[in-house]
């Protein structure tokens, strides 16, 4: 899948096409995985950003937050014109970008929407037309990783007989390995986006309405949940596949209630919480309201969350509990089934014109 270790094997493998080494190999390793260091940021902002205002603590998610601005073009242009200062070795520099953009493109084609145009732009999108556990994106950066720990084990002495110590040492008809790997991986980061547009016009043509590019989400290999408003009240869930076009489909209501007073109110204003956060994972928001003694309890998830397995978008609830009488609310956000959290109160805001009056009926 794709983590830190393909991050590091990519790097390695352009390192290698580049014909660079010593020093400047290992920079460029390390550049592949450079951006994952705001895992560090994001842990402190999860832990001091209570403190901040709704407003700044916004802005600080999208500087320090996980995949914010360290997977931005800024991001990486910046770090390229320091190496570029650093070192004014032209293979050397293509090569450092070429390892930034690699982890940029794999995150932004297969697991997480990002703000690539950050600051110039606070919008969020994704490609989304890899399974995280694609093969070939597999392979091809686990195999300089598999060299890089060969060569340094015999080198070691601790083993004689791994085969091959360089990916440039092992030849296949007279072009070497790395190349051979860089160029099949860049053929598939071009023919499967590619594919997905073709399949995903496929099905908005048979299902005559146009379905987004960008809500399609790979869930296995080859397959892709996707959902689009059927009518006013329900939202139709697709399973495509490259090989039977809609493999399965069915509706499911935007709003399940049980015959909850000023429901549509508390609907309405559990929207402009949850668009307040920095953080929407959702694209197709289904809604359950429930009314306990006085509590209404506002469920917000995707449309898709029942048909997806490792999906963290699909498997996300935000959960938003009202007060009647007080007008007070409390916002939860459930991960899966491994753990549900009490959010800070920072991550949502409403505007003064939105607060509603206790009670709504």
């Amino acid at each position: 899948m794709v983590n830190t270790l393909s991050h590091l094997g990519l790097g390695l493998l352009i390192a290698s096409v580049a014909g660079l080494e010593g020093r400047q190999k290992k920079i460029v390793a390390a550049l592949a995985i450079i951006p994952d260091l705001d895992l560090f940021s994001d842990v402190l902002l999860n832990l001091f950003g209570g403190y901040f205002s709704h407003q700044t603590y916004v802005q600080l998610y999208y500087l320090f937050g996980h995949r914010e601005f360290t997977h931005s073009f800024l991001f990486m242009l910046i770090v390229t014109s320091v190496i570029w200062i650093y070192g004014r070795n032209r293979t050397f520099v293509i090569a450092s970008f070429a390892a930034l953009f690699s982890h940029f493109y794999l995150d932004y084609a297969t697991t997480w929407k990002m703000r690539p145009l950050f600051p110039f732009s606070e919008e969020s999108s994704i490609m989304g037309a890899f399974d995280s556990f694609d093969p070939v994106i597999m392979f091809a950066s686990l195999v300089p990783v598999y060299f890089l720990l060969a060569g340094e084990l015999k080198k070691r002495g601790v083993v004689n007989d791994l085969p091959g110590t360089r990916l440039k040492s092992c030849r296949d008809n007279g072009i070497g390995i790395d190349k051979v790997l860089l160029m099949v991986l860049i053929l598939w980061c071009v023919i499967t986006p590619a594919s997905k547009f073709f399949l995903v016009n496929h099905v908005s043509e048979t299902e005559g309405y146009d379905i987004s590019y960008q809500s399609s989400y790979p869930s296995s290999f080859g397959t892709y949940l996707s959902a689009y408003p059927y009518n006013q009240t329900h939202y139709k869930v697709l399973e495509i596949s490259y090989w039977t076009g809609v493999e399965k489909s069915m509706t499911v209501p935007i709003i399940s209630e049980n015959n909850v007073d000023g429901s549509l109110e508390y609907v309405q204003l559990s929207t402009e919480l949850y668009d307040s956060a920095p953080i929407r994972e959702i694209d197709f928001i289904v809604y359950s309201v429930e009314d306990n003694d006085g509590i209404v309890t506002v469920t917000l998830k995707d449309a898709r969350n029942p048909f997806s397995l490792f999906w963290t978008y699909f498997r996300t609830e935000y959960i938003f509990e009202f007060e009647v009488d007080s007008g007070e609310h409390t916002a939860y956000v459930k991960r899966g089934s491994l753990y549900l959290e009490e959010a800070p109160d920072n991550w949502f805001w409403i505007p003064l014109c939105s607060m509603y009056m206790k009670p709504f009926f």
